[in-house]
């Protein structure tokens, strides 16, 4: 006899709709011109272009977790780990680059 299987799924797998990833796209697309827009047309100097820049990656990024990667999404409770662990290990990275760059910075050696 032939055992029948349920394939209902409580996994609590929760996927994007079609609405939440048009509107991340569309976000991500705007970020993307800004600084393409600001760079061609020689709109600031070069740090504020490097600024710009830097502001739309990051916002890029944002959009990028919580839009198409659903960082927030998943069973009650768990959302707050993952984000504290994204932000944990953005503090390790940034620690370790900012640390980097000022030894190296400070790293004078007299002749």
């Amino acid at each position: 006899m032939a055992e029948q299987h349920n394939h209902t799924h409580d996994s609590h797998e929760n996927h994007g709709s079609f609405k939440s990833y048009l509107i991340g796209y569309l976000i991500s697309i705007v970020l993307t011109i800004i600084p393409l827009v600001v760079v061609l047309n020689d709109m600031f100097d070069k740090t504020v272009n490097m600024i710009i820049i830097l502001i739309m990656a990051i916002l890029q990024f944002i959009v990028q977790l919580f839009f198409f990667m659903h960082v927030r999404e998943g069973e009650p409770g768990k959302p707050k780990w993952n984000v504290m662990a994204l932000i944990l290990g953005l503090l390790l990275v940034l620690t370790i680059v900012v640390g980097s760059i000022w030894i190296m910075m400070n790293n004078t050696v007299a002749h």
